[in-house]
């Protein structure tokens, strides 16, 4: 008997839907002639807690510091138990195993921890084969069937995510405990949790939040000159400060200086000017690229506030109950291009769908869509382990209001994928004013194409500007000083600060570490960031205020007790580099492994004798009856898979 062991059910239904044979459904599996395709949910195993290796670890002190397991210990999920019972039987049964993991990393590992765990003796290990599908399409699926390739190739890979797994664990079992006795200490009363990613997470609002708190408001003044063209249009162009100026600036080059403000003003009015420029262009702008998980996170923070969790599982819901979506957690924003073949079918999907919703802008929308356009968003070559996150083809009425809204966000940027570009013009004017600098500027739509269905509260804002050429001559009517004040730095929101995990390069100053983590998923995978996220929420480390996330007193005085090293990104780049060399074979296991227990070990001795201050009556102590959790989600090193 042939075995295909796929990473979740989709894609083992997918499989079998590619055999060619009768498919005979059981539970947790499809027999399809003498071959039978089962599937993972997810990680059918974790890693085992602490006190699985000793009792005495139970007791949180510093004496049992750092924990460091000689034999690392799995056990079963309790909620994916009885799957892994059906995974065993056939493994037993199986003459030839097929690994059918996602392919990167996280799949390669997912399916071997299970062989590894069921003990399948070394020469069926030896001949299993590994299946790598990316795309669900039927062809696609066959043509991975026909193309199976030796498992062992992929070990590197699997020896990479074991090693982040396991890095994770150890790094946050034993910091959360270091620092959470250290917080007692001090006075804190409850779990002080410590991760790889989500301490990091907690550092960039910090900061943030320093960073409004210390700012001071200024007033800066701005000169406009009200002009006429020799042909009577009349239109304001603003002052533009020059190096003679400099000492009045601020580090914008916004004047601050009042007087000389009204110095620009009194000189200017009255007076001719000349047209040193004038240019018009138009461009056509494309419609975004369809949503990853984190990108649709954001797009539903912004319009209707929702929690990257509550995004999350809205999404799963969408995928697992309805059918509606493609799989959730994808980290990719392209389509395989064999996916435009479905275009006329998942957009009458769409359009039947949100028939009842009376949407001007979809309405607008339909006459215009081009099923033959084939936009930058098809691209094989960048398609990874998924793709981006479409609507199916099947028709959805029964969507509750949350899932309606998410559902709506994933269809306008697939039917904007078929509409015409957003074309704009835009004018840009200069011109001399009693030698002063002068500038004006307008924008346009010409043609909303796509952007009608993205509507923004800039669109009211737009402007022209006169038909003017270089060397005209206009006049200054009047000049006038408007006075602003500079701004502080905006909070993040969930939106924003989702963004800035994915693009953590921007907050990293070290140009090498810089460049690898442009080249990385950034803090945390698209399954795992509403997670840490809540983990911060639900320690009292993050507060919501409205859209805006702050950090709260004990959030705070966490990130300014710990020694830096720990509240800096920095780290995921050093290990994604030491990673990325375990995958492709240039590094070992113990590469990453032996250094950070060496870390792990110093850092545990200056923790020892750590005086947090600020931290004293904050927190809230564990419940009754309540295991103290080890570590947060954010720490355990994988990606939670499901569907």
């Amino acid at each position: 008997m042939r075995l295909f062991i796929a990473e979740k059910p989709s894609l083992g239904r997918a499989i079998a839907a590619a055999l060619p044979g009768q498919q005979k459904r059981e539970d947790g599996c499809v027999y399809v002639g003498d071959t039978v395709v089962t599937w993972c949910i997810g990680h059918l195993l974790e890693q085992a807690e602490p006190d699985a290796y000793d009792p005495a670890f139970k007791q949180w002190s510093f004496n049992t510091l750092p924990i460091v397991p000689d034999q690392w210990q799995y056990q079963t999920k309790r909620q994916t138990a009885k799957q892994l019972a059906v995974v065993r039987r056939l493994v037993k049964q199986a003459d030839q195993l097929i690994h059918a993991g996602d392919p990167d990393r996280e799949g390669q590992l997912l399916v071997d921890e299970v062989l590894h765990f069921l003990n399948v003796p070394k020469s069926k290990l030896d001949r299993t084969q590994r299946c790598l599908i990316n795309d669900l399409n039927p062809s696609a699926v066959k043509r991975a069937l026909d193309n199976l390739q030796p498992n062992r190739d992929f070990q590197p890979l699997s020896v990479s995510a074991l090693a982040r797994a396991r890095a994770d664990w150890l790094y946050g079992i034993n910091l959360t405990r270091a620092v959470t006795l250290g917080g007692r200490n001090a006075g804190y009363q409850g779990v002080l949790s410590v991760g790889r990613v989500q301490t990091p997470v907690l550092g960039l609002v910090v900061e943030r939040d320093r960073a409004i708190d210390a700012f001071t408001r200024r007033p800066y003044y701005e000169v406009w000159a009200q002009l006429q063209t020799k042909t009577g249009e009349h239109f304001a162009a603003q002052w533009q400060p020059s190096e003679a100026c400099e000492a009045w600036l601020d580090d914008d080059g916004r004047n601050l200086s009042r007087p000389l403000a009204e110095h620009v003003m009194k000189t200017v009015q009255g007076q001719d000017g000349e047209i040193t420029t004038a240019s018009a262009t138009t461009s056509n702008q494309n419609a975004p690229l369809l949503p990853s998980l984190s990108h649709l996170q954001m797009d539903a923070n912004k319009v209707f506030g929702f929690s990257a969790q509550r995004v999350l599982d809205l999404a799963q819901s969408l995928y697992e109950k309805h059918q509606a979506i493609t799989y959730p957690r994808s980290d990719c924003r392209y389509l395989p291009n064999e996916h435009h073949a479905q275009a006329d079918q998942v957009t009458t999907a769409i359009r039947a769908s949100l028939s009842s919703l009376n949407d001007h802008r979809l309405d607008a929308a339909w006459s215009q869509l081009n099923l033959r356009q084939k936009s930058r968003a098809w691209n094989d070559a960048k398609v990874g382990a998924h793709h981006a996150i479409i609507p199916t083809g099947k028709t959805v009425k029964r969507l509750s209001e949350d899932e309606a809204k998410i559902y709506y966000l994933v269809s306008r940027a697939y039917v904007a994928q078929f509409l015409p570009a957003w074309q704009r013009r835009e004018q840009k004017v200069e011109l001399r004013l009693a030698g002063g600098l002068f500038r004006a500027q307008a924008k346009q739509t010409l043609e909303a194409g796509w952007k009608v269905l993205f509507p923004s509260k800039n669109d009211d804002a737009e402007t022209t500007l006169p038909t003017v050429h270089k060397g005209d001559s206009v006049h200054c009517d009047q000049a006038d000083i408007r006075e602003k004040e500079t701004q502080p730095p905006k909070p993040f929101t969930e939106a924003t600060l989702l963004a800035a995990m994915t693009g953590i390069s921007r907050f990293v100053a070290d140009t090498e570490l810089k460049k690898v983590l442009k080249e990385t998923d950034g803090l945390g995978t698209e399954a795992t960031r509403a997670s840490i996220l809540e983990v911060l929420f639900k320690r009292g480390f993050l507060r919501r205020q409205g859209k805006a996330v702050h950090a709260t007193e004990a959030g705070q005085a966490l990130i300014n007790a710990l020694p830096e090293s720990l509240t800096l990104p920095d780290r995921t780049a050093r290990w994604e580099s030491i990673l990325s060399d375990i995958a492709s074979g240039e590094a070992a296991y113990d590469t990453l492994m032996q250094p950070l227990i060496g870390e792990l070990q110093n850092l545990i001795g200056t923790l020892r004798s750590w005086q947090p201050a600020g931290l004293a009556g904050l927190g809230k102590p564990p419940r009754r009856g309540r295991r103290k959790p080890a570590r947060g989600k954010a720490t355990q090193g994988r990606r939670r898979k499901a569907g």
